[in-house]
């Protein structure tokens, strides 16, 4: 009885978590069965294995499903496993059969291996078929530099600010490691300040701006960038300051200065030169005067010695006398007084 009794608690036990785990594989097996129903009524079948292995491998099993249905009633078959593939890449698949779907509508041709590496490089390739079916219209300079003109300056000196509207079309084939809007701005920037800087004078690009418009477009400057350039637009230009005046005005400052500095150096040298004239002649002077003081002492040498006598000596303060007299009436002045040339 006992062991009748212990068979049954095994059985019933056994019978409970096998109903557990049936119950948990149904519960498990049920959210793959809608999924599986409604891609093969939407004639986009998906095999239920596949689903399953989905969630095996990390995906989302209803965003693989709903856009290989999307795809499909827009007469295009794309494999649950090229899906797969580009949801485990880590692209956008929603995305990417928009505009797969968008393309094909447009007669542009995407192939899905473009559009996934499109994707992946991290561009938006919806937003680039719609720019590839309407053209887009970009500022220039863009209101992100924070500038609201392109400034050049024409041959006569005139500063002229322009403002222009390039419209531009995604070029799918280039899009993957082509240049982006800021290429396209900066170089239409650099065409619009070339072509006013050859400008002979302000007066022609005011005249015809469409000028600017015609040179900067033959340029190519849609090489190498992911857009085409269908139009550049001159929206606006004005005239600025007379830039060339204003450096011929710093320009005749700066000589002004650099000749008053020459002036100023030249003029310190005279004064050095002047004082070292005077240095001189005071030096000279100097030297007069010593050598007039040897005088009294040769004289007094030649009276002990004999060479002069007394008579010789009153002659030739005699004749100093009338040799200073004949230089002051010369001189217009009054003779020198005897007493002083005597002193």
């Amino acid at each position: 009885m006992n062991s009748l009794l212990a068979m049954d608690t095994v059985s019933i036990v056994g019978l409970s978590v096998g109903g557990v785990i049936l119950l948990i594989v149904a519960l498990f097996l049920f959210q793959f069965i809608g999924l599986w129903v409604q891609a093969w009524v939407s004639g986009a079948p998906v095999r239920f294995i596949d689903l399953i292995m989905m969630r095996f491998r990390k995906v989302r099993p209803r965003v693989i499903v709903e856009n290989r249905i999307t795809a499909k009633k827009a007469g295009i078959d794309v494999a649950t496993a090229l899906l797969e593939s580009h949801y485990l890449a880590g692209g956008h698949v929603t995305g990417v059969i928009r505009a797969v779907i968008a393309a094909d509508k447009a007669k542009i041709e995407l192939p899905w291996e473009t559009a996934t590496a499109i994707d992946l490089a991290g561009r938006d390739i919806l937003e680039a078929v719609r720019t590839s079916v309407n053209p887009k219209v970009i500022d220039c300079p863009s209101t992100e530099s924070g500038r609201s003109t392109i400034d050049a300056v024409a041959s006569d000196g005139i500063k002229l600010r322009a403002r222009a509207r390039v419209t531009v079309r995604t070029n799918i084939a280039r899009l993957v490691g082509g240049a982006t809007e800021e290429t396209i701005i900066a170089r239409v920037g650099e065409g619009i300040v070339s072509t006013i800087g050859s400008a002979k004078n302000h007066l022609a690009v005011l005249e015809n701006p469409d000028n600017i418009s015609k040179t900067v477009l033959e340029k190519g400057l849609d090489a190498g960038t992911a857009f085409e350039i269908l139009s550049i637009d001159i929206a606006d230009i004005d005239v600025g300051e007379n830039i060339g005046a204003k450096l011929q005005a710093d320009q005749a400052e700066a000589d002004a200065k650099r000749f008053r500095a020459q002036a100023e150096q030249r003029r310190a040298a005279a004064v050095a030169q002047e004082a070292e004239h005077i240095a001189e002649v005071q030096k000279n002077r100097a030297l007069v005067v010593l050598a007039e003081a040897e005088v009294p002492k040769a004289m007094a040498d030649a009276f002990r010695s004999g060479n002069l006598g007394v008579m010789d000596f009153y002659r030739m303060k005699n004749i100093m006398a009338d040799t200073d007299m004949r230089g002051a009436i010369a001189e217009g002045g009054p003779p020198r007084d005897d007493t002083e040339s005597k002193g």
